[in-house]
């Protein structure tokens, strides 16, 4: 049985490890940080993914995974090691990759034994190039080191499911002892039929952007949609729903609202520009500003929209916000759409006051200004306004009836096109969305509406009666058979 290592211990790593224990191979996880390696070594997960603190703890105390510091323990104990630290953007957007170079220097000129290295982390390509090189300077005489490179396509909240069921597997190799290592690793979700897709190392370094800024491209699409959907009142989330029929196109990633955040996609779509600007094709890549510049927008307009309820240039009122994750299932908040509009309002001069059922701790950290409540109903306790910003489950399931009896105004804005408008109308309040066409109910849920405002039931719609003439006329399915009856 091999014997794998991870370094690096975030998200990723953590993560990979406890799959790889999973699947049933001893794993030492490697971290430069003494106290993240100490709180998994002690099976605690310092960060939200459902169902990962269970499989850690687990495989921690059954001995079959541990967490240290040491790249040299790790040369010596793994035949096969993942790369799985960060790559977060530097100048301009590129990649930077100082922490994959100081794994490498800190683990290739102590192996002992012929291995594999795989890279997982997000690279510009041509980086696997540079690091073949580079493990080639740095090899003990004699030793044999094989570099391949495995993109992963973690969901986060899923991303449990997504290593022991992935729903397709890439391997970059050079040689084929690579890749028999690489279905050793991989055999069991092989065997269940995960797919593998066996390429060079130039395209297994570019699948990872490529599926990023394509998912980034629909959702900035839909969001450019919803825009005119706003301007000539159609309803986006059924235009979506058309669109989504078409199998060539799918439904998915067509959810008009806030747009995209997170560590993956925002990055991975500038590295993508900035990589193929440094190779001289950043014209062929144009089309991903302004598929930036569109997500970007989104956050604008409800911040404008925002502003605009409470008073303009000027705004005075209090915000209560619904969500700090970038998304749901997570307390992520890299680059969080709901956490940069909750800090561009108090920016503003708006007192606002975030609730998140994960996020809390991380969003405090970032963003120290804001006020954070510990349930929803505090969050929007006197708010004038509130903001749905992430599409957490638990959101949907709020009743509107008694958070109107908490919040000083009667304005949702549902950012993320997620929440049922029907029970929000029905209690009275001013439910408003991007893109979407939602029927007025009421008269008054403005910005300083009174307490207690009476607000009139929906006018019943009776169907339009066809008129008797009409009715009396033969239909056209008659006269078509009379005509036939007179050929015949």
């Amino acid at each position: 049985m091999l014997c794998i290592s991870v370094i690096g211990t975030g998200y990723l790593g953590a993560t990979h490890a406890a799959g790889m224990a999973e699947l049933g191979f001893d794993v030492l996880g490697v971290d430069s940080n003494p106290a993240k390696a100490a709180a998994l070594s002690a099976g605690r997960v310092p960060f939200h993914e459902p169902g990962l603190s269970e499989l850690l703890a687990g495989h921690v105390a059954g001995g079959r995974l541990r967490f240290g510091t040491s790249l040299i323990e790790a040369a010596e104990f793994a035949d096969v090691h993942f790369l799985c630290v960060g790559t977060p953007p530097g100048v301009n957007g590129a990649a930077d990759l100082s922490q994959l170079y100081a794994a490498l220097d800190g683990l290739v000129p102590h192996l002992t034994r012929n291995c594999l290295i795989v890279g997982k982390s997000t690279v510009p390509v041509g980086t696997a190039e540079a690091l073949t090189a580079r493990i080639a300077e740095l090899a003990p005489e004699g030793i044999s080191v094989d570099l391949a490179w495995n993109p992963e396509f973690l969901r986060e909240g899923h991303a449990v499911h997504d290593t022991l069921h992935p729903n397709r597997l890439v391997f970059g190799v050079t040689t084929p002892d690579a890749e028999w290592a690489l279905r050793q690793v991989y055999a069991t979700p092989i065997a269940a039929g995960s797919p593998v897709v066996i390429t060079n190392l130039p395209t297994a370094e570019l699948i990872k952007v490529s599926a990023n800024a394509f998912l980034a491209t629909k959702i900035s699409f839909i969001n450019a949609m919803a825009e005119l959907c706003d301007l000539t009142g159609a309803d986006v989330t059924l235009l979506a729903d058309a669109l989504g029929h078409d199998d060539r196109i799918g439904r998915k990633f067509l959810g008009a609202g806030l747009g995209y955040g997170g560590g993956c996609l925002p990055k991975d779509v500038r590295a993508l520009i900035a990589r193929a600007t440094e190779l001289g094709a950043g014209e062929s890549v144009d089309f991903l500003r302004d598929i930036d510049a569109v997500n970007l927008r989104r956050r604008e307009r409800v911040v404008r929209d925002t502003l605009e309820l409470l008073g303009g240039h000027r705004p005075q009122g209090r915000v209560g916000v619904l969500g700090a994750a970038f998304k749901p299932l997570s307390d992520d908040v890299r680059d969080s759409p709901a956490l940069d509009v909750a800090q561009r309002l108090h920016a503003a001069g708006v007192e606002v006051t975030v609730f998140d059922p994960a996020a809390t701790g991380p969003a405090r950290a970032v963003a120290p200004q804001l006020v954070f409540a510990a349930t929803p109903a505090a969050a929007l306790h006197e708010a004038d306004v509130v903001l749905h910003l992430t599409e957490w489950r638990e959101f949907r399931e709020l009743d509107p009836g008694f958070l109107r009896t908490v919040a000083r105004g009667r304005v949702i804005i549902d950012a993320r096109n997620t929440l049922d408008p029907e029970p929000w109308l029905a209690a009275g309040w001013d439910f408003r969305a991007l893109g979407r066409l939602v029927e007025p109910r009421t008269v008054a849920g403005r910005v300083g509406a009174p307490a207690g405002t009476a607000y009139p039931a929906p006018a019943v719609r009776e169907p339009v009666a066809e008129p008797a003439r009409a009715l009396a006329q033969p239909s056209p399915l008659t006269r078509l058979r009379a005509r036939v009856r007179r050929t015949a």
